[in-house]
Order: C-alpha cells, then structure tokens, then sequence
C-alpha cells in the first residue's frame, strides 16, 4: 500500500486491551507490522487513542461504531457508509488530519524517535 498510494506519514489506532486476549494479540502484530513498514519507508508514525479519534471525529469520545461510521461518511462525501474497519480506519486519519492542522497553527514542532512521534 505504501509504495502505491505514497503516503506522507501514518496514522494508527494505539493498541487497547480487547476482552478477546487472542484479538488483542492479533491487533497488536498487525499494528507491528504496519508501524515496521512505515518505518521502512522513512514515513513519520503517529499514533491516537479511539477516544481520541473518535472525539476529533464526531466530537464525543465515548461516540458508538455507528455513529463514527455516519460522521466519516458525512465528512468525507461518500455515497454510502464504509464498513466498520474501513470507518475506523478513515476515522484514524481524519483524526490525524484535524490535529495536525492544529499543530501546524499553533507551529509546534513534533518531536521524532525511531521514525514516530513522541
């Protein structure tokens, strides 16, 4: 994807303990490899909780999936809702997008270590 799409940086969901320890698990090696591939590809990481996002997104942090879902598909025009994963996903970087343009008005500087931001 990153070789596709050619991001500037990435935007990814902190890890959270799942009541499922194997899904926790599984979250947490797919957020190892995505977090590995950005910093391969000298892309900057940064990383936000879901009350985070979803408080940047639909302006509760305690917001329901649905709610996410509606928000994103209003914010971003489309034709129809997006599937859980792919709100979430869309949420994450709408998110990043928001705080981003808030540092840059602010002219904070983020600081960088092992390719993410601290």
């Amino acid at each position: 994807m990153i070789s596709q799409f050619n991001p500037e940086c990435v935007a990814i969901e902190k890890v959270f303990v799942n009541t499922n320890p194997q899904s926790t698990l599984l979250l947490g090696q797919a957020r190892g490899a995505a977090i590995s591939a950005a910093v391969i590809h000298d892309l900057p990481v940064f990383e936000y909780t879901a009350l985070q996002i979803k408080k940047s997104v639909v302006g509760q942090g305690h917001a329901k999936k649905e709610q996410v879902q509606l928000m994103v598909k209003k914010l971003l025009g489309l034709p129809s809702v997006a599937s859980t994963d792919s709100s979430d996903a869309l949420a994450c970087g709408l998110c990043h997008a928001n705080i981003n343009a808030s540092i840059a008005k602010l002219g904070v500087s983020n600081r960088m270590k092992g390719g993410r931001i601290l």
